[in-house]
């Protein structure tokens, strides 16, 4: 074992991933309709997923926002039930494995998890289609515990521009813009990943608390439509937010952005959604990859987003959000929960010092939950709840 890795898990001992993004709960819908027992997790489960408790601890994880994401193309109240039930299976691991994990929806309640040895499990809802153009249904998604929402999918939505879709807003519309300001009164954190850099700025724009990025890098380093803008990024300190970096390959490395389009249009040919992880939709993928090798993002890939990222927002502003359990593929040092480690490493063989990492690792996501947490006290005593409507503000 290399002195880097040896120092990197003596730092996570003490300073823990705070991993944004996990999309565990839609896998173990796909893959087994929640049936845990067919999943149990405190087992290795490195046939099926990337993510289980013993890699969770050998990744040094001590806290994970659990996706509850629903496809973009589930619409109305197709969409929020499917949302219940990706919390609900959130809640049922947690009760599942009390030993391992603790559901958290505070900062404080992060540092306790942390305290006792247990991994703190909270949830961000990932689309803004989970809430059905309604400011109820969001503040109600805050009560069962989501504490972020992505504001968008792959899809423009009727209030928000997605990075992927045709733009019919230039950002947020003035409904859009009270989702916002509601998130801000709830003390649900802003997440910007996906959506398109116009909606980014004017989040930014209209948000009282801090922003983050669950699961972005760095457009300069990977010219994707899903990677943050330099100009995005320089907005970050004065806002307070954070941006935690991914390591989907299609969204690091410049070379697998065309290689995945022409996976994704495979998929599609036999029948198949793309983003489908599923025995036989990973078959598919597998056999196209060995026809036509992919090129390999590796955890040097990953530390030249966080090093640009660092250069242009500081320190202070940047994260991870691996995406694990929500793409086909992973680098290589980085195929599962285990790796983070190595991405450390890589991180101090470049003169990272230990602060430095204990700032991208815990201190920035759980400080950036404590200060949602402290605007909303604020934004709560100004007012009370929004009853605006898409059909009122457009």
């Amino acid at each position: 074992m290399s002195s880097s890795l040896e120092e990197a898990r003596a730092l996570l001992a003490r300073w823990p991933v705070v991993d944004g993004h996990n999309d565990l709960p839609w896998a173990l819908r796909e893959q087994v309709r929640y049936d845990l027992d067919r999943r149990d997790i405190a087992a290795d489960q490195s046939a099926h997923l990337h993510t289980d408790l013993p890699r969770l601890r050998a990744g040094g994880v001590g806290a994970q926002f659990w996706s509850v994401y629903v496809r973009a193309d589930y619409a109305g109240d197709t969409a929020v039930s499917a949302t219940l039930e990706q919390i609900d299976v959130v809640r049922q691991l947690t009760d599942r494995y009390p030993g391992e994990l603790r559901l958290a929806h505070t900062a404080d309640e992060m540092e306790a998890a942390r305290a006792e040895g247990r991994i703190a499990s909270l949830m961000g809802a990932e689309g803004g289609h989970s809430i059905n153009n309604s400011l109820a249904t969001l503040r109600a998604l805050y009560r069962l515990g989501v504490r972020y929402m992505t504001l968008t999918h792959n899809n423009t939505i009727d209030w928000a521009d997605s990075a992927t879709d045709e733009p019919r807003h230039q950002g947020l519309s003035a409904f859009g813009e009270e989702v916002v300001r509601e998130m801000n009164r709830c003390g649900m954190l802003v997440d910007l990943s996906h959506v398109s850099a116009d909606t980014m700025r004017d989040a930014l724009r209209v948000s009282t608390a801090p922003v983050i990025f669950s699961h972005s890098s760095a457009r300069a380093v990977c010219d994707h439509p899903r990677n943050i803008p330099d100009d995005v990024l320089a907005q970050l300190p004065a806002n307070g937010g954070v941006a935690m970096a991914t390591f989907v390959p299609k969204f690091v490395l410049p070379e697998a952005v065309e290689w995945t389009l022409r996976a994704d249009e495979n998929m599609r040919a036999h029948g198949l959604h793309h983003l489908d992880t599923t025995e036989a939709g990973m078959t598919v993928q597998r056999a196209f990859e060995a026809a036509n090798p992919r090129p390999r993002a590796t955890a040097a890939t990953v530390a030249d987003h966080l090093d640009h990222m660092r250069e242009v927002a500081g320190v202070d502003h940047i994260g991870i959000g691996g995406d694990f359990d929500g793409t086909a593929f992973t680098p290589d040092g980085l195929a599962d929960v285990a790796g983070y480690p190595n991405l450390l490493a890589e991180l101090l063989d470049r003169n990272w010092s230990p602060s430095d990492l204990a700032k991208l690792t815990w201190q920035n996501a759980v400080r950036v939950l404590r200060a949602a947490e402290d605007v909303s006290r604020v934004e709560r005593g100004r007012r009370g709840p929004s009853h605006a409507t898409i059909a009122a503000l457009g």
